[in-house]
């Protein structure tokens, strides 16, 4: 083989990011991204899935390449229009005969260690005209030999192409280097080695650039597949402008990266301010750990994990449960992680005799905590309450003890109060710590919610359902107000770590409102509650 090679970039934002709009692009961004992309000189683009349904307008899912035909316009001589199926998802029976009129390719993604059966489909693809195109999905999971065994079962099809799939974005240059070396070495000539990259660990372009390289330094023509800004599902792929760029300057790419930002301009600002997808805290715990991306998505959807919390619970999943998404064990490991255990009893009674008899103010971190803090200081003095401060400490007051549920609020008000934390007591839930330091009692996460609710641990609510079980009767509320739009109108210290990360707050006012009516119609009948500033959820 001699050392010159063609590097051609598929775009598949149309397929990948499907994932992120559920499909439904619209019909001028359909015709208007594949029109761009091959306007700017891409050699193959995806134009979505395969799938066994009827096509609605607009969508990128189609049920026979026909389908396609009306967001074509004028196809480009010289570029190969493909979708996508999997494996085991698309009854191929259903396929007609390559017509040439739209689709030219179909690409199949198939589980590890699932190519024989993928090749058997990808032969009655061949046989209906079509060319075929492998991605070997999580192909970091395949050892030295499984990769020489995959590449022998290609070699005896001969496919267009097989491309690496780094699912989790766990991949670093070793590891691209290991599967490539072995799949270049061992594959036919004339089989096109691919790379479709995640950026789970901000790699992925990276990555694409040391692919390039590898495949220009053997001589072999490979493929790099790529999404406008990096659209698809989690962390995102490697971005087509970027790999265009690069390509340009460093590989001879001669795209047009003005049709590259027209697209963008035109077509995807929309769908950046509808959706989010890209790099995240999340998403880089998942290619961490190797972790499909349904278990990080169910984790911050249902509970609002933190990171800290998340990392533990994806890596008590074994190996093989981390790659696939099983919803009732990831909530049998958050439950164990939130609910550790710890002897609570004797802290419970030393808290009630603390308590019980007295009137106690929450101080919430609501802004109204600051504004109104003369009308709350009043109510203190007269009242001679207990005053505990709700996952929060604000100036000026002088706190009886503090009460945290929630370990990014614990190490924030460590750092940015020192001396009032350090001097004040805490009462810590179980979630956080079970080990208490100088000055920390720790309580029973279960003694402080109430499950139920997407929301169920909001931490004002929680404080009462703890006030409620150690005997309080009277109880008076500052700074529980209500979420605003920005959620630094929300809070008197705007700095807070957020809670709340999807910025959903019109939908968690109400959620927490129904939360703290349940309280009160509940648990709360034997507790005079007075709310010192004014509150939604009153």
């Amino acid at each position: 083989m001699d050392k010159h090679n063609t590097i051609q970039m598929l775009d598949c934002t149309l397929r990948d990011g499907a994932y992120i709009t559920g499909g439904y692009f619209g019909t001028a961004a359909i015709k208007g991204i594949i029109e761009k992309t091959q306007e700017a000189g891409a050699q193959l683009i995806e134009c979505g899935w395969l799938k066994d349904a009827a096509h609605e307008t607009g969508y990128s899912y189609y049920h026979v390449p026909a389908d396609l035909e009306q967001y074509l316009g004028r196809p480009k001589e010289g570029v190969t229009y493909l979708a996508m199926i999997d494996w085991d998802r698309y009854q191929v029976e259903n396929l007609p005969p390559c017509d040439g009129k739209s689709i030219h390719a179909i690409r199949v993604v198939f589980p590890f260690g699932r190519q024989k059966e993928a090749i058997e489909i990808g032969r009655k693809i061949r046989d209906k005209g079509y060319l075929v195109y492998f991605q070997a999905a999580n192909t970091l999971a395949y050892d030295d030999e499984s990769l020489r065994l995959l590449a022998a079962d290609m070699n005896a099809f001969r496919p267009e192409g097989l491309s690496v799939v780094d699912t989790f974005g766990a991949m670093y240059f070793n590891d691209l280097e290991r599967i490539a070396g072995i799949l270049d070495r061992e594959l036919l000539p004339d089989i096109r080695i691919g790379f479709h990259a995640h950026n789970n660990q901000q790699l992925a372009f990276a990555l694409v650039i040391r692919f390039a390289e590898l495949m220009a330094e053997s001589g072999r023509d490979c493929i790099v597949d790529a999404t406008l800004c990096g659209m698809g599902r989690g962390a995102g792929n490697a971005t087509t402008e970027l790999v265009a760029g690069y390509l340009n300057r460093q590989q001879s790419g001669g795209y047009d990266l003005d049709a590259i930002m027209d697209a963008i301009d035109i077509y995807m600002q929309e769908f950046q301010e509808k959706y989010s997808w890209g790099y995240s805290t999340p998403y880089f715990i998942a290619g961490l750990y190797q972790c499909h991306v349904n278990n990080i998505a169910y984790l911050q959807s249902n509970h609002r994990t933190n990171a800290r919390d998340m990392r533990h619970i994806i890596a008590s999943l074994s190996t093989e449960e981390r790659r696939k998404y099983d919803y009732d064990l990831l909530e049998q490991k958050y439950l164990e992680n939130q609910d550790r255990k710890v002897d609570d009893d004797a802290t419970a009674q030393e808290l009630r005799k603390d308590l019980s008899h007295r009137k106690v103010v929450l101080i919430c971190p609501g802004r109204s905590s600051l504004a109104q803090k003369d009308v709350i200081d009043a109510y203190i003095q007269k009242e001679n309450a207990v005053v505990i401060g709700v996952n929060a400490i604000l100036p000026g007051y002088a706190y009886d003890h503090i009460f945290f549920v929630n370990h990014a609020r614990y190490d924030y008000a460590r750092q940015a109060h020192p001396e009032t934390f350090h001097k004040t007591p805490k009462i810590i839930l179980s979630n956080i710590k079970t080990t208490a330091e100088d000055g920390e009692v720790i309580v029973g996460y279960h003694r402080a919610i109430k499950r139920g609710w997407e929301h169920f641990d909001n931490a004002a609510i929680c404080c009462l359902r703890l006030m409620e079980k150690l005997g309080v009767k009277d109880i008076a509320i500052a700074g529980f107000d209500g979420f605003k739009h920005q959620y630094n109108e929300s809070y008197a210290d705007p700095s807070l770590p957020t809670l709340n990360p999807a910025g959903k707050w019109d939908e968690l006012n109400e959620e927490i409102r129904e939360i703290y009516q349940d309280f009160k119609n509940t648990q709360g009948r034997r507790m005079e509650i007075t709310f010192l500033t004014e509150s939604y959820f009153a």
